[in-house]
């Protein structure tokens, strides 16, 4: 591994005109744009000045930056472009990740670990890559969580008024070799030390699993044959990551592992790891060849269990199972389970272990920023998202592979398979049959039209009490509206408001349907139909969720009237 000695160098700093753009509005995870719309003259160079700008200066001068991304296109560019201005604007040291690579949970995990001020991830997570893909920006604080709204919202409103920006041409640095590199800035020093990208995560996750029990589960011991999985890092982050943690430290053989090579374009594919954009680890598990399987995102935050056969877990489920089987991880055994909590279109699984197990149960808006005052509160270890997002209070984002050591430790301790565990799961706590249909890419107008008149629907009440039918012949269902809203949240921790969340339609009978509109795309308008329906009867739990729900999706169609507003006759996605 090749380091490279410390220089010295000095340079001097440019203050550059420069002009507002229209949209510079972070979403639940930053900015996420088209990669040509970032390379336009000077409209990445606006976005990180703004975000520079929002650390106050006194904490500015002098400070330490995470810099880390997940090797889509335009990264490299976008580091030039970050050291060039950090140094401009007094920042004291940035750390990159070797190659410029640093998965998303392995820049909170640096951020704790340095006690840094924060971080800058290059990242668009699950969206396409590629020059005619998207790029990201998001920035996160020094908790090593993404930034709360009222920062986010502070770097939007300097968005609107900004006349210039400060940079330092001259500044190059080489992402590719660890070391330390430094510069005179007008008085100043300015550090990049290139860091190891996985070294660190690594250690991490050894301290939280028992990884000689993992290895002997792996390698199979006491007349058990070895345990055989395959994990798809889908050509993003946690390539390096697979290869160091699983072929280096527990042993397993490559083909344990696949396209781990991080690529620009993701190998021409959306890195989203669901059963529709990671069809072929789906068809490999169907050969009933591996007893579990996973795939991870671009920049390594979301995840995807699979069972053998390829029995899928859904995120509601994986997060709760983990819950309930806190013990047969040592960092839990050690810390204790303090609380749990789910982004709200989330199934109630999770709610059903803290309520038996005596913690407190909370229901957060999408965007994990909202669990991280909880953590920092001592009142959370454990959260998820429907949308593939599973990590606890060891770091302050979602985390795809420590959600993939935390299934394996659960396998390890209880010998039994993963649907085996799903179904004593649901044996105990009944299970939430659950889909998410994604409607991608539709006009944005016709979206909002839709979300309006939802929003006047759930302000009259004009559904309350009153009964809807779905579905057709025998599978037809009727079901009681209990409550409609617009989800709002007042953070127990700093008081904070945060309203239309997503319009919630509550049955008598504990089923739900929820409609939002997704921040994390980068044109036109997502749109996310939730349906969950509780179903307690052992005798129920593996019948199809598709034919459980649809009377919940038909009622959903029928009250948004969502065909009508969009177009559209088909979801894009079903997860």
């Amino acid at each position: 591994m090749q380091h490279r000695a410390e220089e010295r160098n000095m340079v001097t700093v440019t203050l550059q005109d420069t002009s507002p753009f229209d949209g510079q509005k972070p979403g639940t995870s930053g900015l996420r744009k088209a990669v040509k719309v970032f390379q336009q003259p000077h409209y990445t160079e606006n976005f990180i000045q703004c975000i520079l700008e929002s650390i106050p200066v006194e904490e500015r001068r002098g400070c330490t930056l995470v810099v880390g991304g997940d090797g889509r296109f335009f990264m490299r560019e976008a580091f030039a472009i970050i050291a060039r201005m950090a140094a401009a604007n007094e920042v004291g040291q940035l750390i990159i990740g070797q190659n410029g690579i640093f998965s998303t949970p392995a820049v909170s995990c640096i951020i704790r670990k340095m006690k840094a001020t924060g971080g800058i991830l290059l990242t668009a997570s699950h969206n396409p890559g590629g020059p005619d893909g998207d790029f990201g920006i998001k920035f996160n604080i020094k908790n090593g969580g993404p930034a709360p709204e009222a920062i986010t919202n502070e770097i939007f409103s300097k968005t609107k008024t900004i006349k210039s920006y400060k940079i330092c041409h001259d500044i190059t640095v080489d992402p590719d070799t660890i070391g330390s590199q430094s510069w005179e800035v007008e008085g100043r020093n300015f550090i990049v030390t290139i860091r190891d990208s996985v070294e660190d995560y690594t250690l991490l996750m050894k301290e939280i699993f028992d990884f000689d029990l993992l290895k002997k589960l792996i390698a199979g011991t006491e007349g058990q044959a070895p345990f055989k999985f395959v994990a798809s890092a889908m050509y993003g982050v946690t390539g390096p990551y697979l290869k160091k943690i699983f072929c280096q430290e527990l042993g397993t053989p490559e083909s344990y592992t696949l396209k781990c090579e991080p690529k620009e374009d993701f190998g021409g594919h959306h890195p989203d790891p669901n059963q529709t954009y990671a069809s072929d680890l789906v068809n490999l598990l169907k050969k009933g060849e591996h007893q579990l399987g996973a795939a991870f995102d671009g920049d390594g935050d979301r995840n995807m269990i699979l069972g053998e056969n390829g029995f899928f877990v859904t995120p509601s489920d994986s997060v709760a199972v983990i819950a309930d089987n806190a013990k047969c991880i040592p960092y839990f055994v050690k810390t204790g389970l303090k609380g749990v909590a789910r982004s709200m279109p989330t199934s109630a699984a999770v709610d059903r272990v803290g309520q038996k197990v005596g913690v407190e149960c909370f229901e957060v808006p999408t965007g994990w920023k909202f669990f991280g005052n909880l953590m920092d509160a001592q009142r959370l270890s454990l959260c998820g998202e429907e949308s593939f997002g599973t990590g606890s209070d060891h770091i302050r984002e979602k985390d795809g592979i420590w959600a993939f050591l935390a299934w394996l430790s659960i396998i390890a301790s209880r010998k039994m398979s993963v649907q085996n565990i799903l179904k004593d799961f649901w044996k105990k706590y009944g299970r939430s049959f659950f889909v998410r249909c994604d409607y991608e890419n539709v006009e944005a107008e016709g979206a909002k039209k839709m979300i309006e008149l939802l929003r006047q629907i759930a302000k009259d009440e004009v559904l309350v009490n009153k009964s809807l039918t779905g579905g057709s012949g025998q599978d037809q269902k009727t079901y009681e509206v209990k409550l409609m809203d617009d989800f709002s949240y007042t953070d127990p921790i700093d008081g904070s408001v945060t309203e239309k969340q997503g319009v919630r339609m509550i049955f008598t009978d504990g089923s739900r349907v929820i409609f939002r509109l997704s921040g994390t795309g980068s044109a036109g308008a997502t749109i996310r139909v939730y349906v969950e329906s509780y179903e307690p009867d052992e005798s129920k739990h593996l019948l199809d969720a598709q034919i459980v729900l649809k009377p919940l999706l038909d009622i959903a169609l029928k009250v948004s009237k969502l065909q009508e507003f969009t177009g559209r006759n088909e979801p894009t996605v079903i997860t």
